[in-house]
């Protein structure tokens, strides 16, 4: 095993380690500054982070406007509210080791706000900038204004190109790094382009050398590129390090520091992590964002992949190929199917799929009226939390905030029930994003007995290169 030697990442030697960040109050100043105090990068989530009260407890997130835009303006107050308390958790917890990053998605709602605003709010405590999910054009000028370095996260050399063109060559001296995310193997959302096949994981080596090679012909600086996704021991990297193809490297980890002391997630949660197998980690296309994202295979998943495989496709009127009527809902209302597709649907209301849901692509599904009522309110809840939301239409650049499309009930309330799991809900019926690499906690002895170290436990052990 070769030596891991320290890097530069925003101003200072650090070892090339860095936490991931997870959204919604996963990636908590807690832990990012015990990641700093260990000598390494901490990074707290900017996504609907919690906030506390004068007793440090937790103040739960409840919205009390009567509209999505009153209730998306609360969200980025709280967003803003919280990177600031997380910040500084985080600032008091480092004693001053390390450096601490805040990540954000630039397709979260209010994003630029909720950024400046954290960093306006927490001046000289946040180090660096990461964000992706999207293509982060800004990110640049507002790190820059506030003389922090910046890190996109990008999944392909031509992203980053992209990225370079139109903005950051303008602001070179800030950027700190290039989070290289594997789109097959990270957890969360991934950047899977369209030409890129979800079943065919792509090899990380050759598309981060392409990422070198671009950012040298771009003439960008010679920072970190983070390799994030896959990442679990060092020694399996070893041809990484200090390799002159590949420049300076620093590995991310995301999964991991899931289960450490300083984790906040439910025991429930880190018991479970313990327990995967392989093979239970999904790469799915239900997210509201449109993005694919990878994520345990729990029931809530399973609930999904049931509410699309109860689908057809229908009209208002006879057709051609849409021939045959079938009543629908307690009003009966008709709608016409394929001869095929009737035989379907009259088993499936007999089951007591009820509900006929209308989706954008000229679809139906079928569900039970429960779900379809659990349906119906999450989307009238809807508090903006993305840019643009394909479940409940929303969007905060559309005319009257709506994307103009049909809400689609084959999505989810992705704010709901990452709040839920976060705060303790069973994390067999909640989102439970995870990378594909999960599944080495029930093998790897590190964690026999189920062993859950507390960061610098981690950390040093990491540094062994096992």
């Amino acid at each position: 095993m070769k030596a891991i030697n320290p890097v530069v990442i925003s101003g200072r030697e650090v070892h090339p380690i860095v936490e991931g960040g997870k959204g919604v109050a996963v990636s908590t100043g807690r832990s990012a500054g015990a990641f700093a105090a260990a000598g390494a990068v901490g990074t707290f989530s900017g996504v609907n982070p919690d906030f506390y009260d004068e007793n440090g407890n937790v103040i739960p997130v409840s919205y009390k406007g009567k509209t999505r835009a009153e209730r998306h303006e609360e969200l980025v107050e709280m967003g803003i509210r919280g990177a600031v308390a997380q910040a500084k958790m985080a600032h008091d917890v480092s004693n001053g080791q390390g450096r601490i990053h805040i990540n954000v998605l630039w397709e979260m709602g209010g994003a630029e706000r909720v950024l400046e605003g954290a960093l306006e709010g927490a001046p000289g405590l946040i180090h660096g900038v990461t964000c992706g999910a999207g293509m982060p054009y800004r990110v640049a000028e507002i790190a820059a204004r506030h003389k922090v370095w910046y890190y996109p996260i990008v999944s392909s050399a031509r992203a980053f190109r992209a990225l370079w063109k139109r903005s950051y060559n303008k602001m070179p001296e800030w950027l700190g790094g290039v989070v290289y995310e594997d789109p097959w193997l990270a957890g969360g959302h991934n950047g899977l382009s369209n030409v890129e096949d979800p079943r065919q994981p792509q090899d990380p080596m050759p598309r981060v050398r392409e990422l070198r090679t671009i950012m040298r012909e771009l003439g960008a600086p010679d920072v970190p590129i983070f390799m994030a996704g896959g990442v679990w021991c060092l020694k399996e990297w070893a041809d990484w390090i200090d390799n002159p193809e590949l420049g300076p490297i620093a590995f991310q980890f995301g999964t991991r520091p899931l289960l450490t002391q300083e984790s906040p997630i439910s025991d429930e949660w880190k018991r479970r992590l313990l327990t995967l197998q392989k093979g239970d980690i999904s790469l799915h296309q239900f997210s509201p964002t449109g993005f694919y994202s990878s994520a345990v295979r729990n029931t809530f998943l399973r609930g999904l992949e049931d509410r699309s495989a109860h689908q057809v496709a229908y009209s208002r009127e006879a057709t051609a190929e849409l021939t045959e009527a079938v009543a629908v809902g307690a009003r009966g209302r008709e709608i016409f199917v394929s001869p095929v597709d009737k035989a379907r649907v009259s088993g499936w209301i007999a089951e007591g799929r009820t509900q006929g849901m209308r989706t954008p692509d000229e679809t139906m599904i079928f569900v039970t009226e429960e779900d379809a009522r659990t349906i119906l309110v999450d989307q009238k809840n809807c508090m903006g939390c993305l840019s643009a939301c394909a479940f409940s239409n929303w969007s905060q650049h559309g005319e009257g905030f709506s994307t103009g499309r049909t809400a689609d009930p084959r999505s989810f309330c992705i704010q709901k029930t990452l709040q839920d799991i976060a705060h303790g809900a069973d994390p067999e019926h909640e989102l439970m994003f995870a990378g594909h690499n999960a599944y080495r906690f029930a093998d790897d002895p590190f964690y026999a007995n189920g062993f859950v170290p507390t960061v610098k436990q981690l950390v040093d052990h990491i540094l062994t290169g096992n």
